[in-house]
């Protein structure tokens, strides 16, 4: 499958493996997030808010789904999202991004899209619309 006009209702886009969680990751985001709770780059602090140490932003999680559609950015577009966030990611968590095509509409494409980490226990699930041109 080379397009995502190609692809048919229950199949999946290839699988997205994340290099694992690093500290730097987390740091860089909160810098372009702005989102600089200490949870997401200090053990100590993670560890006084009752975490085992820190956790990834689930929004970093919830962006690098993104990765599934890039190459087929020629194709169209991400149209619309709705996240549920299942579970903490953890420095060194390696997390794989999975899409299947549940409904196929005209132009329009509705994917159910999922993040788990490696040891296959879900941290991210929703629904990505997406629009071809």
């Amino acid at each position: 499958m080379n397009t995502l006009s190609q692809l048919q209702v229950g199949e999946s886009l290839k699988e997205v493996q994340l290099e694992p969680v690093s500290r730097l990751d987390l740091i860089k985001y909160a810098g372009a997030s702005g989102d600089y709770n200490p949870i997401h780059t200090i053990d100590e602090e993670a560890i006084k808010a009752g975490l085992p140490g820190i956790i990834a932003h689930g929004m970093w999680t919830m962006g690098n789904l993104a990765k599934l559609f890039t190459s087929y950015f020629e194709e169209g577009f991400i149209q619309d999202y709705s996240i549920r966030f299942k579970g903490m990611v953890f420095l060194n968590d390696v997390v794989t991004l999975k899409a299947r095509l549940l409904e196929k509409q005209d132009l329009t494409l509705r994917f159910k899209v999922e993040a788990v980490n490696q040891d296959h226990k879900g941290v991210l699930k929703g629904e990505v619309v997406y629009r071809l041109y």
